[in-house]
């Protein structure tokens, strides 16, 4: 499935070079010629989108080396999917012609290197770039392969960008050459499809707290347990106050990351997209989830809130249906199939009634589970039995991660 990112500049067509999805294998000086000489009839360009064909170390140098009298223009980027059939030397081989020159581009907001095979080989090179790329404010990097190893540095250098971002502000107020500003925050950063999984998740959480600004994080399908997404939303993206969207789908929450959850909603008072699709929060967690829905302070802005497949039941509905209209005033898109309740459950019937009138959508419900309390039961007490084993460790994993934290200051000075 191929990442689908799209963000509106407000970028003239004229000021975009594309050739996007031609599947064109550039391998020699010969080949990429033709591009260079479309490049030629461009005065300004300020979006480049490459994605879609397949780049050799040669043909990336050759497209570099024509790129940099567009360096101080280049606004938007898009990298995805340009390695295709490339070996594990090529690729990074290629990133290394290519990242000297975006750190050169001062005004780059927005790169996309998602859908190209990383794994560990490219982790020297990208985590280096990624700790020194001030100008960026957008950072889409999923389907990579990176795995819990490469997962953890990409956090570490999330990190480290915060300080070097923090850096080159102090260092714009005291330069009057200085034509642009660095933004103080990442706002977007994409990393599904990654097996992150839990080893990823101290330094992950690190890296994102750094970024005070961040209003969009997407970690979906990463494989990330229980422990972890206890951990990831408790010292991670519980700190981050300016966030409008997550998107945790097809990770495992049970009771464990559900109260996690349940804990944090109340820091996100400008949250208008919830993805828990797939994620297995069960009906005690959904149900903790919702509740805590009913004891925000504020007005929730959440407009799209998605609870698919998470064994939910009518107790669950029951309460949701009761807050729509005190707490979710602003909810227009609601998904529920795949959960653990009838077609004609009563409280659904009148979460139905609600969106009729609010002109709001609710998912179809195509999938639905049969309530089943013996089940319910007996899958609960495997759930506290599993999750018990992790109980007690709060405040020893907030003392580890401000450990790790100071580490990486030290290390930064």
């Amino acid at each position: 499935m191929t990442t689908v990112y799209n963000i509106d500049l407000g970028i003239p067509k004229e000021e975009t070079f594309s050739i996007a999805n031609k599947a064109l294998k550039l391998d020699t000086e010969e080949q990429i010629d033709p591009i260079i000489k479309d490049l030629k009839n461009f005065k300004v360009i300020k979006k480049l989108d490459i994605s879609g064909n397949t780049f050799s170390p040669l043909a990336s140098k050759k497209l570099v080396e024509n790129l940099t009298e567009f360096q101080k223009d280049l606004v938007d980027v898009n990298l995805q999917d340009i390695y295709v059939s490339r070996d594990k030397d090529e690729i990074p081989a290629s990133l290394k012609e290519f990242f000297p020159f975006f750190l050169n581009c001062p005004n780059l907001r927005v790169l996309n290197l998602s859908d190209n095979a990383f794994g560990q080989d490219t982790i020297e090179v990208l985590e280096d770039f990624i700790s020194k790329a001030v100008s960026l404010e957008h950072l889409i990097l999923t389907n990579n392969g990176l795995g819990p190893f490469s997962g953890a540095r990409i956090g570490k250098a999330l990190y480290n960008l915060s300080k070097a971002k923090s850096l080159a502000q102090d260092d714009s107020k005291t330069t009057t050459t200085t034509t642009t500003t660095t933004p103080i925050s990442l706002k977007t950063f994409w990393c599904g499809r990654n097996r992150l999984e839990n080893g990823s998740i101290d330094y992950l959480s690190i890296g994102l707290r750094s970024h005070k600004n961040l209003e969009e994080v997407k970690l979906y399908q990463n494989g990330i347990r229980p422990l972890g997404i206890a951990k990831l939303i408790t010292h991670g993206l519980s700190k981050i106050e300016s966030l409008k969207t997550i998107d945790l789908q097809d990770n495992t929450f049970t009771i464990k990351g559900s109260v996690a959850l349940a804990n944090s909603i109340g820091n996100w008072e400008n949250l208008v997209e919830l993805n828990i699709n797939d994620c297995l929060l069960k009906p005690k967690g959904c149900l903790n989830f919702i509740e805590s829905l009913k004891i925000l302070k504020f007005d929730s802005n959440i407009k799209i809130l998605k609870l698919q497949y998470n064994e939910l039941d009518s107790e669950s509905l029951q309460v949701l249906s009761a807050i729509l209209n005190d707490k979710l005033p602003n909810l227009t898109k609601l998904e529920l199939d795949g959960n653990r309740f009838d077609e004609d459950d009563e409280y659904l019937v009148k979460i139905q009634d609600i969106f009729e009138e609010r002109g709001a959508e609710l998912d179809e419900l195509e999938d639905l589970e049969e309530p089943d309390s013996d089940e319910e039961d007996e899958d609960e007490d495997e759930d506290e039995e599993e999750e018990g084993e992790g109980d007690g460790e709060g405040e020893d994993e907030d003392k580890s991660l401000d450990e790790l934290e100071k580490e990486l200051a030290a290390a930064h000075i």
